[in-house]
Formats: structure tokens, sequence, C-alpha cells
């Protein structure tokens, strides 16, 4: 598996690029729009197919890229749910699995930060 964590200096928040390095399908957890470019750069670097875009909750430091990325590559936007972010394509609840080529991610609901919070594990 490959994984680049990635760093947004404005929002001073991370994202995170996982891919299967067999079917080269990827996904990117908590896309920042400034930095929408450089995530499409990285995708045709890499060779990569970005099938999913994932936010880990509604995000009141920056502007999510998940509705440019939709649009840009193709990929199913997912929050969780309560969110009714617009730019979602699927809304997953607590124990979905999300794949992306040989990639399991479990959808943990960790309300607190905010109602809609969730981790992948």
């Amino acid at each position: 598996m490959l994984i680049r964590q990635l760093f947004d200096h404005e929002s001073y928040s991370y994202s995170y690029l996982l891919a299967d390095e067999v079917s080269r399908e990827a996904l990117i957890i908590n896309p920042v729009k400034a930095q929408l470019h450089f995530y499409l750069q990285l995708v045709r670097e890499l060779k990569l197919n970005l099938k999913l875009a994932l936010d880990t909750h509604v995000h009141a430091d920056h502007i999510t890229a998940m509705g440019e990325l939709r649009e840009l590559t193709g990929c199913e936007t997912i929050v969780g749910r309560p969110s009714t972010m617009a730019c979602a394509s699927q809304h997953i609840c607590d124990g979905d699995i999300l794949e992306c080529g040989n990639i399991k991610l479990k959808a943990l609901y960790t309300p607190g930060h905010t109602n809609d919070s969730y981790c992948f594990y």
C-alpha cells in the first residue's frame, strides 16, 4: 500500500492519499480545495486512478476539494451520516466498509469534535 501524508500550510491541516499498488486505485481523505491542483498532479505522476474522496467531518478550517475532485476525476465522494454535505455522492454509517482496490477501511462513528465525525480503520 502506498501512503502519503499531505500538509496544507494555510489551514494547517493534513490530507492522506492511500493507494493499492497493484490495482493503482487510490483514495484521498480530507482533501483541501486550495491543494486541488497538487492532488491532481500527484495522482497523475504516481499513475493512480482516484476512486474515492472522503471527509472525516465538515471542516471549519478549510473548504473541501471533494466536489471538484468528483467533477475532474469521476471519483465517488463520501461523508458520514449525519452530514448533509452537498458534494457527497454517498453517506456512510458506523461499521460500513469502504473498498479501494485491496484497501478496506472500516468507518467508525466518532462524534465529539463534530456531530458527523468519523475515523477510518
